[in-house]
């Protein structure tokens, strides 16, 4: 199902189990952010089932369990402002910053507190 900009596999749990991101929220979303960002998104987190997301340390109620978040990476401080802008920018109103491993995570969770920056 993937998008212009984004692959199946980028959208997919990393331990091969073939769930991946389809909501159609999350997905029009992202490819629009990437569109007004105009610069490339590394995704280094999309869906996870259960026990890789226990095996990467994610909360148990984490959204990319649900198939409705990803991380995004970036490499600067200026690539972190264009991501940061282009997510509010496309509608997303939950999204969190790591600094220390420089990736922007962004979710559709509607389950969760709305317009929210948090950082981890």
């Amino acid at each position: 199902m993937g998008t212009k900009h984004f692959s199946d596999k980028e959208l997919s749990c990393k331990c091969g189990c073939g769930f991946k991101i389809t909501d159609a929220v999350l997905l029009t979303q992202l490819e629009n952010a990437r569109c007004i960002a105009n610069i490339p998104f590394t995704i280094t987190s999309g869906a996870r089932c259960k026990k890789h997301n226990k095996t990467v340390g994610g909360v148990d109620s984490s959204a990319h369990t649900k198939g409705l978040a990803v991380d995004i990476a970036f490499k600067d401080s200026h690539s972190c402002y264009v991501i940061l802008d282009s997510l509010y920018r496309a509608g997303f109103k939950r999204i969190g910053i790591n600094f220390n491993k420089s990736f922007v995570h962004c979710d559709v969770d509607e389950s969760k507190p709305q317009e929210v920056l948090f950082k981890y």
